[in-house]
């Protein structure tokens, strides 16, 4: 596949030769939380072809911002991870993500995919580590059949897929719920109070959670007075 050019010496279009193409960052956004399969990525980008998907990882390899590892026992199959280049698109697509909470999301389509764990990376982006200064505290969750956790240690936070040795707190909602509090229809509090979510542990850990992470007020594109 012939790689295409903006031809600019310019930081950013020389980036977006590298990552502008579909389909690149959605890669970039699944390997942010770890190594994975051929056959994960195929099945969390739903549209994305056989060998489309071949490409754009053979040309993420070719650029250095991809990696072949393998998995370790007792997987120990082959699969892809990002380079320390690839993992320095981070903060990028954490920024993309955030400015797409305000500016992009609203309702989901009909026809749009969701996966809960791609909210392993939402809460990276809606984390306010001032609000964490001086907060130790490990936080499961448990949505649908997808379990991640996020420690939290002091303004940083670690968000990693897969069920926490000892969380200090479980919370525990279906796909909808989680739509609902993606979309800004519904908060934690709300939710708790329907029983739709399912919380436990600390309740004082509990009790912080909201003020860790805030998702952005949406707001429309075609408002009237622009800045």
């Amino acid at each position: 596949m012939d790689q295409r050019t903006y031809n600019q010496y310019c930081a950013t279009a020389r980036t977006l030769d590298l990552v502008g193409e579909r389909w690149t960052l959605l890669l970039v956004r699944e390997l942010l939380t770890g190594p994975k399969r051929f056959g994960d990525l195929q099945s969390s980008l739903r549209g994305l072809g056989t060998g489309l998907l071949a490409a754009r990882l053979k040309h993420l390899e070719r650029e250095g911002l991809v990696r072949k590892v393998v998995l370790p026992p007792p997987a120990r199959t082959p699969a892809y991870a990002l380079t320390r280049a690839g993992t320095e698109l981070g903060p990028a697509v954490m920024a993309l993500a955030r400015w797409g909470m305000k500016w992009a999301m609203g309702e989901r389509r009909e026809d749009e995919a969701f996966r809960a764990g791609w909210a392993v990376l939402g809460l990276r982006a809606c984390f306010d580590a001032e609000a964490a200064s001086g907060v130790r505290a490990v936080y499961e969750f448990r949505i649908a059949d997808e379990v991640f956790y996020a420690r939290v240690d002091d303004g940083t936070i670690e968000t990693v897929l897969g069920a926490a040795q000892q969380p200090d707190a479980v919370i525990e909602m279906d796909d909808e719920t989680l739509v609902e509090l993606a979309a800004g229809e519904r908060t934690l509090a709300d939710g708790i109070k329907d029983r739709d979510i399912r919380v436990s542990g600390d309740m004082k850990a509990l009790g912080r959670l909201h003020s860790l992470f805030h998702l952005p007020r949406p707001e429309s594109r075609k408002a009237v007075h622009q800045a």
